[in-house]
């Protein structure tokens, strides 16, 4: 007599939340009271969600296998992409490329600018390297002394920083969040980062505009530069040049990006040229050059503070948010295979109507797994699975997806005390998260702007008529 078969079905909405309840617990606990990182929580979360699929819902471990490894192939472009850029950013450190646009970043301080050149700065830095927590842990540092000096507040001045260092982190191609948006949505890196310029240029200008009216009662109060001097004079002192040229290779990324290289092939002609620069300008061999493309570039000039901006970089930093990456997508598969997304979105989708709704909810979503699981990857990734096929299902191109995913995931990321953001500029500021939150303006103006685009239907862009008929053909097919 054959066995008879298992009946499968989809998760419900009370079977679906009680796995993301269990899920927050776990990171909760593990993040506030044990101080540890988010992969163990994920895998914990990924085996209870694994249990329901099995126990409950008539799933094949074999089936939520093959998801798990599915999920992760779909992301393998921005693995890829993080890996190169970890020997990319090792190489312009050695080569000089990162502590030039820093040195001469730093020139533009005066006191009657200082907030609107504190967000500037930060902006740089964050570009260069593609962490808003590098930035914040060693210029954002040495300018919130600087700013208590002038008798700043000094939640204002942080909230300069954060709205600096996140702009950067935000439109970095270096950055990981910046490659894992559009790899969960489904569009592509370079037109992800120019698609975020509509709402996250006018942010900066608004930001800049409002720092420059609080800032300009300190205009006439003196500008203690010896922080900055000493970060200064210290990289100069390191290197044989400084020089401009040294921002060739950045601008010749830029022009790649402009001219529609492939990321891929566009960061490794980077890396190419940082090592080429390394050599030529400041004298590195051929071991010193693959050395930080592999390990990292490894700062010891005895200044804690440039010590800890340069030493970072190298193929093997990047493995912590690679590891990180691999566990969320796991446990982002296995919640979209049982269903469980699916149940969860819908229950938000009845209320989105139009471009507005579809934004709002992606929004909403990406504040709400911050608040939760407090974790800013997370606030990407699953959102991001959620609404997928529904923004392709109306008509959306996937680049509207991860803009919205960025405006929100990655912007509010800092301003949650319990998030990993928020936790690390606590600390690394001394600045309670709710006291610089008022004053992080780009942070709170962006998600905003992004709001109103969907809202009247400003560069909010259809589906090409082509793709629109392999849509109409999966909808019928079932596939969407």
């Amino acid at each position: 007599m054959k066995a008879k078969p298992k009946t499968q079905r989809k998760a419900t909405l009370i079977e679906s939340i009680i796995p993301l309840i269990l899920l927050v617990i776990v990171l909760a606990y593990s993040l506030i009271k044990l101080d540890a990182d988010p992969h163990i929580p994920l895998i914990i979360g990924s085996l209870v969600v694994g249990c329901v699929g099995i126990f409950r819902l008539g799933f094949s471990w074999k089936e939520l296998e093959v998801t798990i490894l599915e999920t992760i192939k779909m992301a393998m472009q921005a693995i890829l992409i993080l890996m190169i850029v970890g020997t990319l950013i090792g190489t312009w450190i050695l080569s000089g490329t990162v502590p030039s646009m820093i040195y001469w970043g730093l020139e533009i301080l005066s006191p009657a600018i200082f907030l609107p050149a504190t967000t500037i700065i930060c902006a740089i830095v964050s570009l260069a390297t593609g962490s808003s927590w590098t930035t914040a842990g060693t210029v954002g540092i040495a300018l919130i002394g600087i700013g208590q000096g002038l008798g700043m507040p000094a939640p204002l001045v942080a909230g300069a920083i954060i709205s600096g260092a996140y702009f950067g982190d935000k439109m970095s191609p270096l950055s990981d969040t910046t490659n894992l948006a559009p790899a969960m949505a489904g569009s592509e890196l370079f037109e992800h980062i120019k698609h975020m310029i509509y709402t996250t240029g006018p942010a900066l200008i608004i930001a800049l505009i409002l720092y420059g009216i609080i800032g300009m009662k300190y205009a006439g109060k003196e500008l203690d530069m010896a922080n900055i001097e000493l970060i200064r004079s210290t990289l100069s002192d390191s290197y044989n040049t400084l020089s401009p040229i040294l921002f060739i290779p950045p601008i010749l990324v830029i022009i790649l990006v402009i001219c529609k290289v492939p990321a891929i092939p566009g960061l490794l002609i980077g890396t190419l040229l940082g090592g080429i620069f390394a050599y030529f300008c400041q004298g590195s061999n051929l071991t010193d050059i693959v050395g930080a493309a592999h390990y990292g570039y490894v700062s010891e000039t005895g200044v804690a503070d440039v010590d800890a901006l340069l030493s970072r970089g190298g193929l093997d930093s990047m493995m912590w948010t690679v590891s990180l990456i691999l566990c969320a997508l796991s446990l982002g598969g296995l919640l979209e295979k049982t269903g469980m997304l699916e149940a969860l979105s819908s229950a938000l989708l009845r209320f989105a109507k139009g471009s507005f709704g579809l934004v709002l909810a992606t929004i909403v979503s990406c504040i709400g797994v911050n608040l939760a699981t407090g974790d800013q990857y997370l606030s990407i990734v699953l959102p991001g699975r959620m609404y997928k096929n529904e923004f392709r299902k109306r008509g959306y191109h996937p680049k509207n997806l991860s803009r919205a995913l960025e405006d929100s995931g990655t912007l509010t990321s800092p301003l949650i005390p319990w998030n990993t953001c928020g936790a690390y500029m606590w600390v690394t500021l001394g600045i309670h998260p709710f006291a610089y939150l008022p004053f992080a303006f780009l942070n709170l103006i962006n998600p905003i702007i992004s709001l109103i685009y969907a809202a009247t239907g400003i560069t909010i862009e259809k589906l090409p008529p082509e793709e629109m008929g392999k849509v109409k053909e999966e909808i019928e097919k079932g596939i969407l």
